[in-house]
């Protein structure tokens, strides 16, 4: 199944589930589409190109939050997954809360410029994550 855009209802279970006193560490799944598509039209842009507007812009509102990319790389090999689920890039993104990353995402500015993420991605995923300690 393929999923772009984070789902609103999903916020609130987040909120309820996470303890708002940790830092809460985002999966980043994503497959760039060949051309990115803004309003339904295709662009002359690759879906790569609109994520690197995106991410651009994006570093100011991770700082805002108290954010930080902590790792991003190119996804190769799958050695457990579905063969339909083929991944471009990962990025790991720490933020000191859930409460921080739902703060960031519904910012009117931060929305306004998620629409390149939006016309980037072919499919995603994004798994929020509290760190264990266990090595």
């Amino acid at each position: 199944m393929k999923t772009i855009d984070p789902d609103p209802g999903k916020f609130a279970e987040a909120l309820a589930s996470i303890p708002g006193d940790q830092p809460v560490v985002m999966l980043n799944l994503l497959r760039f589409r060949d051309r990115a598509v803004y309003d339904g039209v295709e662009s002359d842009c690759s879906g790569r190109e609109a994520y690197q507007r995106y991410g651009e812009q994006a570093i100011a509102h991770l700082k805002r939050v108290g954010a930080e990319l902590v790792w991003r790389g190119e996804a190769r090999t799958a050695l457990i997954a579905p063969a339909e689920e083929v991944w471009d890039e990962i990025l790991l993104v720490r933020y000191p809360s859930i409460e921080k990353f739902v703060d960031m995402v519904k910012n009117s500015e931060y929305q306004q410029l998620a629409m390149h993420r939006t016309a980037a991605l072919e499919n995603a995923r994004l798994i929020a994550s509290l760190e264990s300690g266990v090595p």
